[in-house]
Formats: C-alpha cells, sequence, structure tokens
C-alpha cells in the first residue's frame, strides 16, 4: 500500500473530496515526523507504538563485496504492533 492508496481509502470511507483527503493524511504524516524528530513517542492504540531509538556504532559488511564498513551512530525508528494488528 502506498500513500495514495490511504487517500483513495479516506475518500471511499468518508466521501471527503480527493483534495482534502490528501490534506488530511499529509497533516497526520507530518505531524508523525516531527514528533519523532524530536524523539517523542507515537502511540496509536489498536495498531501500534512509534518509537526512535539511538543506533549503535559498528562495522558492518557490504554483503556484495564483503567489504567492511563503517556504521556511523544515528536514530532509527521502530515500530511495535498493536495487539489487535497481530491476532487479524
Amino acid at each position: 500500500m502506498i500513500k495514495l492508496d490511504i487517500i483513495q481509502h479516506v475518500v471511499e470511507r468518508t466521501g471527503v473530496t480527493k483534495a482534502k483527503a490528501e490534506m488530511a493524511v499529509e497533516a497526520v504524516f507530518e505531524s508523525m515526523k516531527q514528533a519523532m524528530s524530536k524523539g517523542e513517542r507515537i502511540e496509536l492504540r489498536g495498531f501500534g507504538v512509534f518509537n526512535v531509538r539511538p543506533r549503535k556504532t559498528g562495522v558492518g559488511r557490504n554483503p556484495k563485496t564483503g567489504a567492511q564498513v563503517k556504521i556511523v551512530p544515528g536514530k532509527a525508528v521502530r515500530f511495535k504492533p498493536g495487539k489487535d494488528m497481530l491476532n487479524q
């Protein structure tokens, strides 16, 4: 599923115009991006939880060449599905 599919689903479920549905979906995604950039946790009951966690420094390997690659520290988004997601 891509963003356009989500927008189309909103149009079908609510009857709003495609332009308004696109604005609503974009607003939700933008709010989520802003919250995660601040390191905030996003909990959507019945769907799951998004967390931003630090990523460790380390050494990895390029699977194609086998050469060692340094992994720089950073942040990664983790998603834990809610119970309702797993029971369907």
